[in-house]
């Protein structure tokens, strides 16, 4: 006569190890996961198989800050309203801008410039100049 056998989840409910023993996680006896584990008897592969776990790798300067840029289209559309907030002038017909004191360390060539603009910055691009020279501007470095 047959005998139905019984499933091992119901005969081993309530036990610790449910008939595994000590050990059955799946991967052996290790620590855990990523690097842990090893211990000292892994600490001599270390610097042949994974040369960079310990210590620093590489350098970050702390002394560098981003470089403000500003396009000849942006100067043209905002020129104005530095003059109303009191951060350009306008002398005569043309306008006289320092992007030193607005926060800006170069002017570079992108847009159009159809305003008399005298602009005073730290650096700019090779066609800044011409184009502020057509619309009757100069640059002047800093």
């Amino acid at each position: 006569m047959v005998v139905k056998k019984q499933r091992k989840v119901v005969r081993m409910r309530g036990s610790r190890t449910h008939g595994y023993g000590r050990s059955h996680r799946g991967s052996g006896n290790k620590g855990g996961c990523g690097k842990s584990g090893g211990g000292k008897k892994a600490d001599h592969m270390r610097r042949s198989y994974a040369p960079d776990y310990f210590g620093k790798q590489g350098f970050k300067t702390h002394n560098s800050r981003p470089v403000f840029m500003i396009n000849c289209r942006d100067l043209d559309t905002r020129v104005e309203d530095w003059v109303a907030e009191g951060s350009a002038k306008k002398e005569g017909d043309a306008f006289v801008v320092d992007l030193g004191k607005l926060g800006y360390d170069k002017l570079i060539g992108g847009g159009r410039i159809t305003r008399k603009i005298r602009v005073t910055v730290q650096a700019s691009s090779e066609c800044v100049a011409e184009k502020l020279k057509a619309a009757g501007g100069e640059l002047v470095k800093a």
